[in-house]
């Protein structure tokens, strides 16, 4: 029987588990029981997919990334090599906390640079781009631009991944590829005046 996506000869795929149509699924990656991958995805070498991570559609996993129980990826997630999700917040080896998982939440969009380190309980706003070897404690904004350790926010990214200009008139920010608009509707909430937020780029 001919699937639906594709899994390297390399890779382990438990029982049961779900994979979307059009997922890609390369060398040496471990997806465990009861995992939900949806369509379109690419798990690139070495990615472990931990038993109930849930994660949508058309996420990337560069080398190297571990999704541990307890996290979850909304569509259109990128998370860049090696990054680094937890779900324990004060583990230790001498005492067992499974069944004590702390849910992370990264949402639509969302980018994760290389050798980032989201900590358990944080929530990452829709298309938050987090800088390569950030370490981020709490919750992100939408489009938040986090750098640093700990990472602080520097910043808005575009959906199109550019950092926004310096407002003009009314608060409005621009994307330097596209031309959208984003303005502050509150204090810290950004939103694009230009496309609605749950359709994909055109």
């Amino acid at each position: 029987m001919t699937l639906p996506y594709y899994v390297h000869p390399s890779a382990y795929i438990d029982e049961p588990c779900t994979i979307g149509a059009g997922t890609q699924i390369w060398h040496f990656c471990h997806v465990m029981a009861g995992a939900r991958i949806g369509e379109c995805c690419i798990l690139g070498q070495n990615v472990h997919v931990a038993s109930d991570v849930v994660i949508g559609q058309n996420v990337k996993l560069q080398n190297n990334v571990s999704v541990y129980t307890g996290v979850e990826l909304e569509d259109d997630v990128f998370c860049g090599p090696s990054c680094v999700f937890t779900n324990v917040v004060n583990p230790r080896s001498q005492l067992v906390r499974r069944g004590q998982y702390t849910r992370t939440l990264v949402r639509r969009g969302a980018t994760i640079g290389a050798n980032a380190t989201i900590v358990c309980g944080a929530t990452i706003g829709r298309y938050a781009f987090i800088g390569a070897g950030a370490v981020v404690r709490g919750d992100v904004p939408d489009y938040g631009l986090m750098l640093g350790v700990p990472a602080v926010q520097h910043g808005w990214m575009s959906r199109h991944g550019y950092r926004l200009s310096a407002p003009e008139a009314q608060g409005i920010r621009r994307c330097p590829e596209s031309g959208w608009r984003y303005q502050e509707v509150a204090p810290g909430i950004l939103r694009c005046l230009d496309w609605p937020e749950d359709q994909p780029l055109p």
